[in-house]
């Protein structure tokens, strides 16, 4: 579907909330953060099924769904890696190359809604939920989460912090849940009827409304040792979250790139991630 497409589609959404709302807040809410969690893209095409055969496969039942999990045996403390929005399991194979050639142990997997787990939608209490239950099996030392999977690793530790983790790492991951619901509501195009419902919504569901949730707030009670890696450039979580995060994490540190984008999957940056984890 091109970008025009795509414009028209928003809006008739936003138009279909804004109308809904008027008869039922709680309705239109319930459909707009339906949407909201709904990922078009990120099961698993034939290329990257045939890539991720390579590696020891597990399914993992955790809060009513079968995470997909993979495994690579190394002689050094275990990795687990969490992908990020319209993504799999995949995408991490760019590291992953690096990982086993520094003879880490490395466990990853599809997020649900994603790859070959089940599920259609995601959103970062669900995600965090999954995050802390596979820390919980497979004990990692180090944790990576990239854009929403950052999110999820950063809000595991806060919420239920376990003693296995040592060291994190966060790539381009967002802060402000009101600044993502801004941007939401913006590109969909429903009116401030619709996002106090939502508001609501977040509350009833989740106990923090939109401005409550705020990764640079949260973070303050993370003593785990951090890496931040974000571009100046990100597109899709602005570079100013980074900064939010660092701030008030008191183990963390920040890399700044230029030029590469959300992605963050170059060589550059995976030779940083291999080097933070390796240093004692």
């Amino acid at each position: 579907m091109g970008s025009k497409a795509l414009k028209i589609l928003a809006a008739a959404y936003g138009h279909y909330f804004n109308i809904t709302a008027i008869f039922s807040k709680r309705t239109a809410a319930k459909k707009a953060f339906l949407l909201f969690c709904t990922p078009r893209k990120g099961r698993l095409q034939a290329h990257q099924k045939a890539y991720l055969n390579q590696f020891a496969q597990q399914e993992v039942s955790i809060a009513n769904h079968r995470i997909q999990t993979y495994h690579q045996p190394g002689k050094k403390p275990l990795v687990l890696l969490c992908h990020g929005w319209e993504s799999n399991a995949f995408r991490w194979r760019n590291l992953i190359e690096k990982l086993q050639e520094a003879h880490f142990e490395i466990v990853f997997f599809d997020a649900p809604a994603h790859g070959a787990t089940s599920g259609s939608e995601l959103h970062v209490p669900i995600y965090e939920s999954c995050t802390s239950a596979l820390i919980e099996k497979f004990k990692p030392t180090y944790v990576i989460g990239h854009s929403i999977g950052g999110l999820a690793v950063m809000y595991s530790q806060y919420k239920n912090p376990q003693h296995s983790v040592q060291k994190l790492v966060s790539l381009g991951a967002p802060s402000e849940l009101e600044e993502i619901m801004n941007n939401y509501q913006r590109l969909v195009g429903f009116n401030d009827r619709v996002l106090s419902a939502l508001d609501h919504y977040f509350k009833e569901c989740f106990s923090f409304g939109i401005s409550e949730f705020s990764m640079s707030e949260l973070v303050k009670k993370i003593e785990k040792e951090g890496l931040i890696i974000h571009d100046l450039t990100d597109p899709i979580a602005p570079y100013s979250a980074a900064t939010r995060i660092q701030k008030n994490w008191k183990n963390a540190q920040l890399i700044t790139t230029e030029g590469l984008g959300h992605s963050l999957h170059q060589e550059q940056v995976n030779n940083q991630i291999i080097a933070f984890l390796e240093a004692s």
